[in-house]
C-alpha cells in the first residue's frame, strides 16, 4: 500500500511519476492532474507529453511497432485483412503456395532459365537449400489441379490439425515433412543414375498434406471424408490407399508411376502418422467424426505428375 501525494488515498497499485519522483493514485497520476514539476520541461509541439506511464509515447519498441503499422497502407488490426492470417498458419501456407504459384509464372516469363534453380528440389543440386522450402510451396505451371487438389486437402484439414498441435508444431510439422519428402524422392533419383541437366527433380506440397493428413487418421481412423464431395469414406480408408499406392510403384509391382513422387507420398505419410502418435499419447485429443472435401487425381491429393521430368507431390 501506497499514499497519493495529491489526496492521500492508499493504493495497492501506485503511479510512480518518472519526472518528479512522487507516488500518486489513479485520478492524480497524469503530470497536469499533480502540478508534476516537469510540466516546465513540456516542450513537444505535438501536445503529447511524455509521462513514463505510457510506453506508446516514449519511443519505445511498442511504439516504434505501432508507428510503422500505422505507416502501411492495410488495416493491421485485429479486424483487418490481415488478421484472417493471425495466428493461422493453414491459410498463411495456403496464401504463400498460391503467392510462389504467381511467382514461378512471373520467373518462367522474365527468367525461365532461373526456374529450377529458384523452384524446383533436383537431383543435379540437392546442396541448394533454399528450394529444399521452396519446392514445398512451388507447384508445376502446367499442373493446376496439381496445387487445387493440394489446397482443397490443406483448406480442410489444416485447421483441425492445427487447432490440436498448435501454430507453432504445425508450422513444424508441415516444413519438416514438407523437406524430407522431397530429400528422399531426390535421394531415390539419385540412385537411379545421373540425371541429365534439366530433368528430375521435385516440387509441390502433397507431402507435407499427406502428413497432415496422417495425424488425423491416427487421432482419428473413423473420420468421415466426402470424397469429390459425394462418397463418404473414413479417412483411415483414403490413407491406406494412398500408402499401398506409392509403395506398390516404388515396389517395381506396376510400372511407371505417371511422373508421381511416390517417395516423398509415403515419407511425409509415416512422418504425420509418427507424430500423429505421438500426440495420441501425450495429449487427449479428439477429431470430428465428418469432413467433406474434393480429393485429388490420381497419385495423391496432388493428382499426376507434371511435365518436364519433374516429378510432384
Amino acid at each position: 500500500m501506497a499514499k497519493c501525494d495529491v489526496c492521500g488515498k492508499n493504493e495497492n497499485m501506485p503511479y510512480n511519476c518518472r519526472h518528479c519522483g512522487g507516488t500518486y493514485c489513479a485520478d492524480h497520476r497524469l503530470p497536469e492532474n499533480h502540478d508534476c514539476s516537469g510540466l516546465q520541461n513540456w516542450n513537444d509541439p505535438k501536445g503529447v507529453f511524455d509521462s513514463g506511464f505510457d510506453d506508446s509515447v516514449d519511443g519505445g519498441s511498442t511504439s516504434r511497432v505501432s508507428s510503422l503499422a500505422s505507416k502501411i497502407p492495410i488495416n493491421t488490426g485485429t479486424g483487418g485483412p490481415l488478421a484472417y492470417f493471425r495466428g493461422n498458419m493453414t491459410y498463411t501456407f495456403l496464401a504463400l503456395m498460391w503467392l510462389t504459384f504467381a511467382a514461378e509464372f512471373v520467373t518462367l516469363l522474365v527468367a525461365p532459365s532461373f526456374f529450377r534453380t529458384l523452384f524446383v528440389l533436383t537431383p543435379q543440386h540437392p546442396e541448394y537449400v533454399w528450394t529444399w522450402i521452396t519446392s514445398i510451396f512451388a507447384h508445376s505451371p502446367g499442373g493446376f489441379f496439381h496445387i487445387v487438389g493440394n489446397s482443397i486437402v490443406l483448406f480442410f484439414f489444416g485447421p483441425l490439425v492445427e487447432r490440436y498441435v498448435g501454430s507453432r508444431n504445425f508450422a513444424i510439422l508441415f516444413i519438416i515433412s514438407g523437406v524430407l519428402a522431397g530429400l528422399s524422392q531426390v535421394f531415390i533419383q539419385i540412385l537411379q543414375g545421373p540425371y541429365p541437366p534439366g530433368v528430375g527433380g521435385v516440387l509441390g506440397a502433397s507431402g507435407a498434406v499427406l502428413a497432415i493428413m496422417g495425424v488425423l487418421t491416427i487421432l482419428n481412423p473413423g473420420l468421415k471424408v466426402y470424397l469429390y464431395f459425394l462418397f463418404p469414406v473414413p479417412i483411415w480408408l483414403l490413407t491406406a490407399g494412398y500408402a499401398v499406392m506409392s509403395i506398390t510403384f516404388l515396389s517395381g509391382v506396376i510400372g511407371g508411376g505417371g511422373g508421381i513422387a511416390h517417395m516423398a507420398h509415403l515419407v511425409g505419410l509415416v512422418i504425420g502418422l509418427a507424430y500423429g502418435q505421438y500426440v495420441k499419447q501425450n495429449r487427449n485429443v479428439g477429431a470430428p467424426n465428418r469432413l467433406e472435401f474434393g480429393g485429388g487425381g490420381p497419385g495423391g491429393p496432388g493428382g499426376p505428375g507434371g511435365p518436364g521430368g519433374r516429378r510432384r507431390f
